[in-house]
């Protein structure tokens, strides 16, 4: 390793100048950065794709805008055939890779006709007639042509140079927030520093560098990732710096999960085979929890294992978005439905036993999210009554843990010196800190507890500025408005659903992180995705992106999408 003893005798006015030009420069780098990769996420046109048109009798032409689609008459129906012999959710038509399509009876009352014989699912070709509710149409696919003509015409993803140029000025960011550290005079880690900012920088070349191999170009999700990744460090290297080596090595294995969850996207059958493999394995981690955890604040939520501790449930999170999301054909089924509302049940369970708080409530969003991209006629009032269910148990099961955080909850201030204590020093640090920060290592907060997890807001606010601390929750957000954005034309429910869900995940995580940091809201103990200390969490943030990365509509922009030899995504 090299020695980074000779920083610490540079002349103290050459650091005073390095500090003061960095506390400047570094922030107007963030948004220049975060300008480039959130724009293109936030403004891409939303083109709706024609991939076939349903010909009616009457010569009526129904354009076929996704590869999952229920036909029916009620107005939530993708294609909407509206007369009073179709059900609200008649069928299901879906395109495959190879062209070819098919159609499934949702459970309809007069079932569906192909070639004038009813069947519960068919193979249509383009002359074949299909019969729903009496009402006689004709499939007709786009030509080969015509999907070339779509392709190119699709908004394209970042070019290589522009993505290159985006992690130049993250690759500088990071390398800023590393001599802020080695400059000042942190000489007994000053290694183990260098190797968690080396590390941030290599993994994500290397990263690029695949996706780039894959020609795929679109980096703006993983860069934002990099980014909150390269802030947490920051706030490790405060806290605890000796710890920054075994962030890097979760940032790793996050990274591998990314790649496990795209992968396992890129083919539907694959994936639909994987949900009950990670419904097995989410209540698995929460039994594991149950049984071996040890109770900590109130709640039952970590296991130790020699000098590591882990907290199962987080990637419980990763395996409930995989069972909660379903192709389209399987969303209209009550069958599925119902072993999903049984599968939330047995989440409930485990949760009121650990009295996780924040937890809960990551999970009761989750759910809720599923519950309202998923529910129908029948199912939204057994998807309700569940919910309410949830919530019951889990305000019986975790009140007393709860009502402790919510006595302190707006009243931090008349016991600053216990039970406000965490909160009332965060705000002062928050408020010291300024807009622009005190440097790397100059704060007060890293004496308080969690303040590189719980409370890494303040921590960030105080040594880098309240406004980096502001942008890192915009570029949450932004995340989050790309996944709701890209749902609109989203070629399988399992897609939308995924990547709604995990968006909303984020987005509770980092309201009750950095609200009950400032006493907005009951402080719960819930990280800040990719931001926190801890290795369960960095996995779990890294396999939310995952789902929201495959929902990637843009032209050659999702890795979850293959790609033909022609140049052109085909498939899931």
């Amino acid at each position: 390793m090299p020695d980074f003893s000779q920083l610490a005798q540079a002349k103290d006015s050459y650091i005073y100048v390095y500090d003061t030009v960095l506390r400047y420069l570094l922030p107007a780098l963030v948004f220049l950065l975060l300008w480039r990769v959130c724009k293109p996420l936030l403004t891409f046109r939303r083109e709706p794709e024609i991939w076939a048109w349903l010909v009616l009798e009457s010569g009526k032409k129904i354009p076929i805008t996704h590869w999952e689609n229920v036909i029916g008459r009620s107005k939530r129906s993708d294609i909407v055939v509206d007369f009073p012999t179709v059900s609200r959710n008649h069928a299901v038509l879906r395109r495959y890779a190879d062209g070819s399509w098919t159609v499934r009876d949702a459970d309809s009352k007069t079932g569906i006709f192909v070639n004038g014989s009813q069947t519960p699912f068919a193979e249509l070709a383009e002359e074949d007639v299909l019969t729903i509710g009496g009402i006689p149409m004709q499939l007709v696919p786009i030509s080969r042509k015509q999907e070339k003509r779509q392709a190119k015409l699709r908004t394209k993803a970042a070019g290589p140079v522009s993505t290159m140029v985006n992690l130049l000025l993250l690759t500088a960011i990071q390398i800023l927030l590393l001599l802020g550290f080695l400059l000042g005079g942190q000489q007994e880690h000053a290694q183990s520093i260098a190797l968690g900012f080396g590390g941030i920088m290599a993994t994500e070349w290397g990263l690029l560098l695949f996706t780039l191999m894959l020609r795929r170009t679109a980096f703006e999700a993983e860069t934002i990732a990099f980014f909150l990744c390269s802030l947490g460090m920051a706030a490790i290297a405060t806290v605890r710096p000796g710890e920054a080596g075994k962030q890097l090595i979760a940032l790793l294995l996050g990274v591998a999960t990314f790649l496990v969850v795209g992968w396992s996207l890129r083919d539907l059958e694959r994936a639909q085979k994987a949900r009950y493999l990670a419904a097995v394995a989410g209540i698995g981690f929460l039994i594991l929890t149950l049984i071996f955890g040890k109770e900590e604040h109130g709640a039952k939520s970590w296991i130790q294992l020699g000098s590591m501790t882990l907290q199962p449930s987080e990637l419980s999170k990763v395996c409930f978005v995989f069972v909660g999301a379903s192709t389209m054909e399987r969303v209209v089924s009550k069958h599925n439905l119902w072993l999903f509302i049984a599968y939330s049940v047995a989440i409930c369970g485990c949760l009121a036993l650990m009295n996780d708080f924040g937890t809960a409530l990551v999970f009761f969003v989750a759910f809720l999210v599923i519950a309202f991209m998923r529910s129908g006629s029948v199912g939204t009032v057994g998807l309700a009554i569940t919910g309410l269910g949830f919530a019951g148990v889990m305000a019986l099961r975790i009140a007393p843990h709860a009502l402790r955080r919510f006595a302190t909850w707006r009243h931090i201030w008349e016991d600053p010196l216990n039970a406000g204590y965490q909160q009332t020093r965060s705000l002062m640090c928050i408020a010291s800190g300024g807009l622009f920060g005190l440097g790397a290592g100059n704060g007060w907060m890293k004496n308080n507890f969690a303040a590189d997890s719980d409370m890494v807001f303040a921590t960030v606010s105080e040594e880098w500025g309240l406004l980096i601390a502001i942008m890192a929750v915009l570029s949450t957000v932004a995340l989050a408005v790309f996944a709701v954005r890209c749902a609109a034309v989203g070629r399988s429910s399992f897609y939308t659903i995924g990547a709604c869900t995990a968006a909303s995940i984020l987005i509770m995580q980092v309201m009750l992180n950095v609200l009950g940091t400032v006493d907005a809201l009951p402080l719960t103990g819930v990280t800040f995705p990719f931001l926190s200390n801890g290795g369960t969490s960095m996995i779990c943030a890294w396999g939310l992106l995952g789902f929201m990365k495959s929902a990637d509509t843009r032209q050659n922009a999702s890795f979850a999408v293959r790609i033909t030899k022609e140049g052109r995504d085909t498939d899931e």
